[in-house]
This record gives C-alpha cells, sequence and structure tokens, in this order.
C-alpha cells in the first residue's frame, strides 16, 4: 500500500497488524488481518512471526482455527505509539 507514493514502513505494517487486532476485539483469524492490513499471505506470516518474537501477540490454535491475540505488551505498545503520532501530528509530521 502506498501514502503518498511511498511505501509503508515497518512500523505502519505492524500497527496495521496490531490495531486491526485490537478493532476485532483483541482477537482476529489471519485472513482478516490479511484483508485489513493489505498483505499478502507470504508477508502477513513473516510480520506475524515478528510480532510473536517481540512479545506483541501471541498465536492460539484451535482445531482448524487459528487466532492472534494482542498481549499486555501489544496493546501497551498501541497506546504509546498513538501518543508518538499525535506528537509527530503537531508537528505536521506522520508515521
Amino acid at each position: 500500500m502506498r501514502v503518498r507514493g511511498k511505501l509503508r514502513s515497518r512500523v505502519k505494517i505492524c500497527s496495521d497488524i496490531l490495531r486491526t487486532i485490537e478493532e476485532e476485539g483483541g482477537e482476529a483469524r489471519p485472513t482478516r488481518i490479511m484483508y485489513r492490513a493489505n498483505l499478502s499471505y507470504t508477508r502477513l506470516k513473516a510480520y506475524l512471526s515478528e510480532l510473536k518474537e517481540m512479545g506483541l501477540i501471541k498465536e492460539e490454535v484451535s482445531g482448524e482455527h487459528t487466532v492472534y491475540r494482542l498481549t499486555r505488551k501489544g496493546v501497551y505498545f498501541l497506546i504509546e505509539l498513538r501518543r508518538i503520532e499525535e506528537f509527530l501530528a503537531a508537528f505536521g509530521f506522520a508515521l
């Protein structure tokens, strides 16, 4: 996805994934995340793996279904990211 002629940064993609999970009530299935974050399945899997390693999300498998949930650390990350975005916006910048 291009924003003002530029590719999204890693931070923006990760925040899109985390916000999708948050907006889905704190848990979301991979297909929902993939569509809302506008990622291919391959890229989604890579980002989900990275976010799990960072402790921002956790993966839960129940039968045939996989669900991703925000951890406390993930919720805290989103709170702080919003503060940073507000700060940057006050000076005319955006992530």
